[in-house]
């Protein structure tokens, strides 16, 4: 078994290579035998009692036994929960399907996701529905911490943003390193562009490159320029339809299943670099805040076991996102 006999998932998978059980309620115990290993649980008088009379068929008895104390665990086991404001772009992936369970198993808190685009996740945070924020828009972040939101800011993990687009490539932009020439060239093509256009971390990068362009994207709106207000999955599925040009973050756009006649078309600039934050909202700012479960969550992610998480989740054979935690070793293969 991989995981402990004395966890919620220990106890699950131990039921199923249960092959012996000796019941003794008189002295408290079950004896549990599962191949090589052998494991004594030791039950409260009262429950045990309710066993007295089923010595005759001892099998049964400890099995009932061992299933009443599963479900106490798994019920204390969801008392016990934080609520992690972050990003659609780290749902969409695939990741926190990836780690949380893990860390739930491990440390016993239950995280519990609210997916929304950057800007709304601090806001909410803000208004103190939230103990954990995972982002990817630093000088929002760090503004935020400034004002007393959160404790602190830490960084996370990294991966990039891209530029995908139809095969056609109507704005002739395949191929650049540049990301703002791409768009400058979108934009005198009048070439069809999805924007989330919902001051998300992804949008708020890509106002950035916009703003080296020059052009004036609000002004655009409606005609060539599209913004969905919504989230990446959302955004891609539009500029799949219409045979847009999107900015995406990679992780996204490799776990996204419809991509239709998109391709990636700009990648590599400096300036598609995508940053991950992880922050704890302040308890002197929001007193109902679990504190103490929210840390211990955030510690996990920055220490080498949940850095070597991160790591280790693939999409096709693919690392979608790289830790970088300081003080940390990054891991990557």
């Amino acid at each position: 078994m991989d995981a402990p006999i004395g966890t919620l998932a220990g106890r699950v998978a131990f039921m199923h290579h249960v092959l012996s059980l000796e019941c003794s309620p008189a002295a408290l115990i079950c004896d549990i035998s599962a191949g090589d290993e052998k494991h004594v649980f030791i039950a409260d008088g009262p429950v045990c009692e309710e066993f007295s009379m089923l010595r005759m068929i001892p099998r049964l008895a400890c099995l009932a036994l061992f299933t009443t104390a599963l479900m106490t665990t798994a019920a204390q086991t969801a008392e016990k929960f934080v609520v992690l404001q972050s990003t659609t772009s780290t749902q969409n992936s695939g990741l926190f399907d990836h780690i949380l369970p893990v860390f739930q198993v491990q440390v016993g808190i239950e995280v519990r996701v609210v997916a929304v685009g950057t800007g709304q996740a601090i806001r909410n945070a803000g208004n103190c529905d939230g103990d954990v924020l995972i982002t990817h828009a630093k000088a929002a972040e760090e503004a935020f911490v400034a004002s007393g939101g959160a404790v602190r800011r830490d960084e996370l993990m990294y991966n990039d943003f891209v530029i995908v687009g139809p095969q056609s490539d109507p704005a002739a932009v395949s191929g650049l390193r540049q990301a703002s020439v791409a768009l400058s060239k979108i934009a005198a093509a009048g070439a069809p562009f999805a924007s989330r256009g919902d001051e998300s971390g992804t949008h708020k990068a890509e106002l950035r490159l916009w703003k080296e362009t020059g052009v004036d994207v609000a002004a655009a709106s409606g005609t060539w320029y599209r913004e969905t207000g919504s989230g990446m999955g959302a955004t891609l599925n539009l500029a799949s339809g219409m045979n847009a040009y999107a900015l995406t973050d990679r992780a996204t756009w490799i776990a996204f299943g419809n991509k239709g006649e998109l391709v990636i078309q700009v990648e590599k600039d400096p300036q598609l670099f995508n940053q991950y934050g992880v922050m704890l909202v302040n308890p002197v700012h929001c007193p109902d805040v679990k504190a103490a479960e929210a840390q211990r969550f955030v510690d996990w992610l920055l220490a080498p076991e949940g850095q070597a998480m991160i790591a280790s989740y693939r999409r096709g054979g693919r690392q979608l996102f790289f830790p970088n935690a300081k003080n940390k070793d990054a891991v990557t293969d």
